[in-house]
């Protein structure tokens, strides 16, 4: 694959950002859950967020706090409010998956970037700078009123773009909130960095890299 598109889009959180949802579950309750439990707690709360984006919009804060408290009733954990908030609150603390910046920088010198994101619009941009590469354009689920894998969000980001789904790249790290959903939509460029989020689906028709240090051979960079 070599293809120069018009904007390359992103998803944010886990694919350039590290994701530390896991993490964060298992310091949390590490005291209150056996290890073979507890990662399955993690499992679970992952299963939980997918189920509470699937509907109509609501704030994130709400989309955490929510997900979460049915993993802890699923799993006999008291729901601390305090803990849910706290999920929230050190979303915009984490920083990029260690492979991104470099190869983000090459690559914004060429082709405009751009982000989708499950986000709050409050949280977003205080992750986006520490990428260390200009984007075009941020789009959260709040400004489209829908979270991924809706395709009113790709719908929203392609509307403010001003494009179609022929002229973008789509890159992710998760088959279930993008991949599917840009497959559906006809984004026929799409690239997939396999971090372990996913099990890999070729019939989904994207490239795999191992880490965005492989994209920008793919628009010839």
């Amino acid at each position: 694959m070599t293809f120069r598109p018009k904007y390359i889009t992103f998803d944010c959180y886990g694919t350039l950002i590290r994701f530390r949802m896991g993490d964060t579950a298992r310091a949390m309750y590490a005291d209150r859950l056996p290890p073979e439990q507890l990662e399955r707690f993690v499992h679970d709360f992952n299963a939980y967020r997918l189920d509470e984006v699937m509907g109509d919009w609501k704030p994130y804060v709400d989309i955490l706090k929510s997900a979460l408290e049915r993993t802890c009733k699923r799993h006999g954990v008291k729901y601390l409010e305090e803990e849910g908030q706290k999920y929230y609150d050190l979303v915009p603390t984490w920083g990029p998956n260690p492979d991104v910046p470099e190869p983000l920088a090459v690559i914004a010198k060429e082709i405009p970037l751009v982000i989708l994101s499950n986000a709050a619009n409050e949280q977003i941009m205080t992750n986006v700078e520490k990428l260390g590469a200009p984007f075009h354009a941020v789009y959260t689920a709040e400004q489209a009123r829908a979270y991924k894998p809706r395709l009113q969000a790709f719908e929203y980001m392609l509307d403010q773009l001003g494009c179609g789904p022929e002229d973008i790249l789509h890159v992710s790290s998760s088959l279930r909130y993008d991949l599917m959903s840009a497959d559906d939509l006809g984004i026929k460029n799409k690239v997939f960095v396999n971090r372990g989020h996913d099990p890999a689906c070729a019939a989904y028709n994207y490239t795999e890299i191992k880490d965005i240090g492989g994209l920008p051979a793919l628009v010839g960079l």
